[in-house]
């Protein structure tokens, strides 16, 4: 019998790069299953691969265990996996790929040996100047082990740190080479080093329980694991942490805070709504999104539902600000992830329905409000919408809480190229005739600055505008090896 084959459906929503979490207990205490379940909270940026690798401060300088694997962090890891794991100090890693191939040889942490020791690296974003610093590697005598922009970083790390007094002194040097976005964990043999790009693309965080540190991409993956949190990492910082010095702050690398540039869909869509980015709510944000919506594209209807799980909390701020009550409509198929056997052209299946499906006796006879976080090529909204229409709504207008895509994304964020944009050359009107809604909004533009307390956040998706010049090669796709 043939082995199945499962097919990545091609996604209609922007998708995050990847989670980074790194642990460090002074007590010296394992904390392999602490990296494991912070990485269990942080699954929704990355289905793809996972890994963990930790090192023993106490042990044999340079001896680094890990384990990496294809799929979802509770397949690839078990309770006897992690118990091979002994080490008090570590990185693990999620990852959703943007920049070189779905692969094992592809996923994280990365580890490096080298002359002054070990390297254990994790990476969040999308370096623009890959192509130029790969060759510059190359033509040095470099060889490289994978198709992702995350080993140049552990690369140039090694060999800053031959000139270097520190391994925190060569991510600095690192730093000023690299261009994009990053948010890395590393672990040294005795130092816990997270650092965040001057425009502070991707979050970071630090948090602590007992005597242990952590720091990763978002404050829900320290309260999974039992942690208070400490402060974020700040755009261009570098935070190392050990137990001599405890947490030592390195902000020659940052801008004026009103040059930053945080991916606004961190708000939006990526991180989880228990999170806190930069000290704003990303639920509050959301709600926030929702109710512009209402002030801003108002309609009378009957009930509001939110596109599970994105859409939710949008939909619960739309419903408060319009009076308008709150319904759900669609279950979910919680067991269903990014990868699956997709329904063959011919069958009846719907792989729309395979992860949704409506509930008629709750939206039949009804106009209804459905609001969605984005709409990247339209492949699935207009089978949404037919489905409500179908299990007998009266009415579907569609809400979106975010602006309309018109650039792609190069900072680790899979916005393709424009002319797969459903906005891209497209009215407002002609979108909405095209996914069969009675009407369309988008959230305004400038309402963006709102939902996120003022902070400097990066619209280029929306605008055109980067905060930096967007590379002139391809940076998405693979490199040779």
């Amino acid at each position: 019998m043939n082995n199945p084959i499962y097919i990545q459906e091609e996604p209609d929503k922007p998708h995050e790069a990847c989670g980074v979490f790194g642990a460090y207990d002074f007590d010296g205490g394992d904390i392999a299953s602490s990296i494991y379940y912070g990485l269990l909270a942080l699954q929704h940026r990355g289905q793809e691969s996972c890994g963990i690798a930790v090192s023993d401060t106490e042990g044999p300088k340079g001896r680094v265990l890990s384990l990496k694997d294809m799929g979802l962090v509770n397949e690839a890891f078990h309770a006897e996996d992690l118990g091979r794991l002994r080490g008090n100090i570590g990185v693990g890693h999620v990852r959703y790929s943007t920049a070189g191939s779905s692969t094992r040889e592809n996923a994280q942490p990365l580890v490096i040996n080298y002359v002054k020791g070990t390297l254990g690296l994790a990476h969040n974003g999308n370096l623009i100047n890959t192509p130029e610093l790969r060759r510059e590697l190359a033509h040095t005598g470099a060889i490289f082990q994978t198709t992702i922009d995350s080993e140049i970083i552990a690369y140039l790390v090694a060999r800053e740190r031959l000139n270097s007094k520190s391994a925190e002194e060569a991510v600095g040097r690192a730093m000023c080479k690299i261009k994009g976005a990053y948010s890395l964990v590393i672990m040294s043999p005795r130092k816990l080093i997270g650092a965040r790009d001057p425009f502070g693309f991707k979050p970071l965080c630090i948090g602590k329980r007992d005597n242990t540190y952590f720091i990763t991409s978002e404050t829900c993956a320290l309260d999974t694991v039992g942690a208070e949190f400490v402060r974020d990492v700040l755009p261009g910082e570098i935070v190392t942490i050990s137990p001599k010095k405890g947490i030592v702050s390195d902000m020659s690398h940052a801008l004026k805070p009103e040059e930053t540039a945080r991916c606004v869909f961190e708000y939006i869509y990526f991180s989880r709504p228990d999170s806190y980015i930069d000290g704003v709510s990303v639920y509050n944000s959301r709600i926030l999104a929702g109710k512009y919506l209402a002030m801003d594209s108002p309609v009378e209807a009957d009930m509001v539902v939110g596109v599970p799980e994105s859409g939710n909390c949008a939909a619960m701020g739309y419903s408060l600000q319009s009076g308008i009550p709150y319904g759900t409509a669609f279950v979910k198929n919680a067991y269903i992830g990014r990868t699956f056997i997709k329904p063959q052209q011919k069958s009846r299946e719907s792989s729309v329905q395979v992860k949704l499906n409506a509930i008629r006796e709750s939206v039949s006879g009804k106009r209804i409000i459905m609001i969605d976080d984005s709409i990247v090529r339209g492949t699935t909204s207009d089978r949404i919408v037919r489905m409500l229409r179908e299990a007998g709504a009266k009415e579907v207008h569609m809400r979106v809480s975010s602006p309309p895509f018109l650039w792609p994304c190069y900072f680790g964020t899979d916005v393709p190229a424009r002319e797969q944009l459903i906005a891209y050359n497209r009215s407002e009107q002609e979108i909405c005739r095209m996914i069969g809604a009675d009407s369309l909004g988008y959230l305004r533009e400038e309402r963006l600055h709102e939902l996120v307390n003022h902070l400097g956040i990066c619209k280029g998706c929306f605008t055109g505008n980067y905060p930096m010049e967007p590379p002139t090669e391809d940076i998405r796709g693979d490199f040779e090896v």
